[in-house]
């Protein structure tokens, strides 16, 4: 099916809402804005079956964000294509620094037609959920890690410190530096301090 058979569907996607343009096949047809639709999946649904009455072949885009995967899948799904593409690698126009809704979603139709958009690689549901897990797992270390210096910072100005080989085992929270006596205190501190303390590699024992 040559271009001339095919629309180019730019959606600028939000939490709430997507804006959607169409670009005709023909190179120089026609680019409108047609509208905002809610992100839902109803709506989406209810957004392609309406383009595909057109008996055109449908090429879907929109910019690689927050909203993550889940509308290419759809729209795959449905039985169309779907590009997810690169934000920083979007031509931008010199002197255009107005961004809105509807225009990106105009730019996107146009520049989809003119196949100068760069797709990204969309993972699978089961390569996602590592990723996500990764990310969990990394966050999670920062966070303790953060947790631990200010335990630290905290007890040294208690005059309290550890003075065995290894921190941050069941001996180290064995040690005489670590007793009821201040934990009242700590509850004022960091949140993070108090969860650190009840994390099962660190437990305190009185």
């Amino acid at each position: 099916m040559t271009s001339e058979h095919a629309a180019f569907i730019g959606l600028d996607t939000s939490k709430l809402k997507i804006s959607v343009a169409i670009a005709e096949g023909e190179r120089n047809g026609e680019v409108r804005f047609l509208g905002d639709i809610s992100s839902e999946p109803t709506s989406v649904a209810a957004l392609v079956k309406k383009l595909a009455k057109r008996g055109v072949k449908l090429h879907f885009c929109y910019e690689a964000g927050p909203t993550g995967y889940g509308l290419y899948r759809q729209i795959v799904e449905l039985g169309h294509e779907c590009s997810v593409v690169a934000p920083s690698l979007v031509p931008k126009r010199a002197g255009d620094r107005v961004k809105t809704n509807r225009r990106d979603a105009i730019s996107l139709a146009r520049l989809h037609r003119a196949g100068e958009l760069t797709p990204v690689w969309v993972p699978d549901e089961a390569h996602e959920a590592i990723r996500d897990m990764v990310r969990a797992r990394d966050a999670a270390f920062e966070a303790q890690k953060q947790a631990r210096q200010q335990l630290n910072s905290f007890l040294l100005r208690h005059g309290r410190y550890y003075t065995g080989r290894k921190a941050w085992t069941r001996a180290h929270g064995r040690g005489w530096h670590l007793k009821r006596s201040i934990i009242p205190r700590i509850k004022f501190c960091s949140p993070n301090i108090v969860r650190l303390l009840r994390v099962p590699e660190f437990v305190l024992i009185d």
